[in-house]
């Protein structure tokens, strides 16, 4: 390691319990945030069935989170994916991965940071509150420096306030879902959860979009180093995660469909005039619940960000200590023992993704109308997805390989081979459905910069190993709940 003592790179060990790493994995994904604006969609391609398509979607996550929790009991590691690629195949691969890894989160998040402000300025406008004409990136740029002040100030802080703000959502959309099936309880029966409601034409398109409500799962795994005893409670905050966030899903595309009788096209009504059948629902039932379900919102956006931001800027920053990427990327504040260089630089980068596609929106004549927010996360969210399901693919890959030549004693031929086999054609589905031939703009483009982002990071990889042979080396050297490099 280049990085001298390693105390100075480490971060604040063992400050997170089992319950601090599953409320922040579960804060990342965002409930709220993900389910307002996704179910639409997958109901206007599933029809009554879309909460079966949630459903599949928490399985394939789960086949997911078998290659997380298997690595991570043997290498446990702030690096995450990064580190078990380059673990298994070598510096080369573990560049890539790492560059594959910053692009794709930080355009992912990048969608989070934009629709902070835009779905604030959207609860101001349908009130007709003061300031409603306020523009949304002005909202971003407040409530984002909120989120990096905590979490700049450490894990433990940022962490529980991000919980706090999946608590809240979490409490308000049972209540809607739960008052929504008391309200519309003569519109009950079992159509949304019959399989023979659902075919595979009907399933495939909105997969992907269920898969993405589902993306943050991984959280874990980046505080490994902050978690006490990371080997047991990450597999568990990982496995308690989705299947807590499975249930909820499924209760609330149940509770949603049921609200507007099974009738989609009111359900794609709904969404169309206040944004998202999750409200419409709220809506038809009492405004105070509507007004808390816009709360529901609100808080899990912000807690998306915050623990978002600091799971996945945590992967960058042990690159950057490993040698893969840049040093002064991988530094920590001496006193708080936060990787604030990776917050900063992801957040920066981030802005810089929103700023660049408002500047081309500028140049290019667009009306103002289609600078907004929502399309933006839409656009930046579905990129980002393409290249972390790459990340996802390459992972599962690796563990067969890594177990065999690292732990052949352990190996497990089911949970070792199989089941990330198995996981390798669940990714397979969305990746095909987001890349294939003849989307509309600018999704249509989406495939071939994927392939320059890979290409381009191999390329640097490849010339980054060229010149210092070391990098293989270096990669995996700090294990989480080790004293020693490794």
């Amino acid at each position: 390691m280049s990085n001298g003592n390693v105390e100075n790179v480490r971060l604040h060990r063992g400050v997170l319990g089992l319950l601090d790493i599953a409320a922040a994995t579960m804060a990342n994904i965002g409930p709220a945030m993900s389910f307002y604006f996704g179910f639409a969609f997958i109901a206007g391609t599933a029809g009554v069935a879309s909460p079966l398509v949630i459903l599949l979607a928490g399985i394939a996550i789960a086949l997911l989170g078998n290659t997380l929790s298997e690595f991570t009991k043997v290498l446990p590691s702030t690096g995450g994916f990064i580190t078990f690629v380059g673990k298994t195949f070598g510096g080369r691969l573990g560049v890539t991965t790492a560059l594959l890894t910053g692009a794709g989160y930080i355009t992912a998040m990048a969608s989070v940071t934009a629709i902070v402000g835009g779905f604030f300025q959207f609860f101001l406008q349908y009130y007709n509150w003061p300031l409603k004409g306020t523009p949304w990136i002005v909202w971003t740029l407040v409530f984002l420096a909120i989120a990096v002040l905590l979490m700049v100030r450490g894990v433990h802080i940022s962490t529980k306030v991000a919980g706090f703000f999946f608590a809240v959502e979490m409490g308000i959309m049972l209540i809607v879902a739960t008052a929504a099936l008391i309200k519309y309880s003569g519109n009950i029966n079992w159509a949304p959860l019959n399989f023979n409601n659902l075919s595979l034409s009907t399933l495939a398109p909105g997969f992907p979009l269920a898969i993405y409500l589902y993306i943050g799962w991984e959280n874990s795994a980046a505080l490994a180093e902050e978690t006490e005893n990371p080997r047991r409670n990450v597999p568990r905050a990982v496995y308690t995660s989705v299947l807590i966030m499975t249930v909820a899903y499924l209760y609330f595309a149940y509770a949603t469909v049921i609200g507007f009788g099974g009738n989609i096209t009111k359900l794609g009504e709904a969404a169309a005039t206040i944004g998202s059948p999750f409200l419409g629902v709220a809506f038809g039932i009492s405004t105070v619940l509507l007004a808390f379900a816009f709360v529901a919102g609100f808080t899990s956006t912000m807690g998306a960000l915050i623990a978002g931001t600091n799971s996945q800027a945590r992967l960058l920053f042990n690159a950057g200590r490993e040698g893969l990427l840049p040093e002064w990327v991988g530094k920590v504040d001496a006193k708080r023992r936060t990787p604030v260089n990776a917050l900063l630089m992801f957040l920066a980068i981030g802005m810089v993704v929103i700023g660049g596609w408002g500047l081309l929106h500028i140049l290019g004549g667009s009306k103002s109308g289609q600078m907004s927010a929502f399309n933006f996360f839409g656009y930046s969210s579905t990129f980002g997805t393409i290249l972390v399901l790459v990340v996802y693919a390459l992972a599962n890959v690796a563990l067969p390989f890594y177990m065999k030549k690292h732990h052949a004693d352990k190996f497990n031929a089911l949970r070792h081979a199989v089941l990330p086999l198995v996981g390798v054609a669940v990714i397979a589905l969305p990746l095909y459905y987001l890349t294939k031939p003849g989307q509309p703009q600018p999704f249509n483009w989406y495939p071939y910069a994927a392939l320059v982002a890979i290409v381009v990071s191999f390329i640097y990889a490849s010339v980054l190993v060229a010149k210092d042979k070391t990098v293989g080396d270096r990669v995996g050297t700090l294990v989480a709940d080790e004293d020693l490099v490794k």
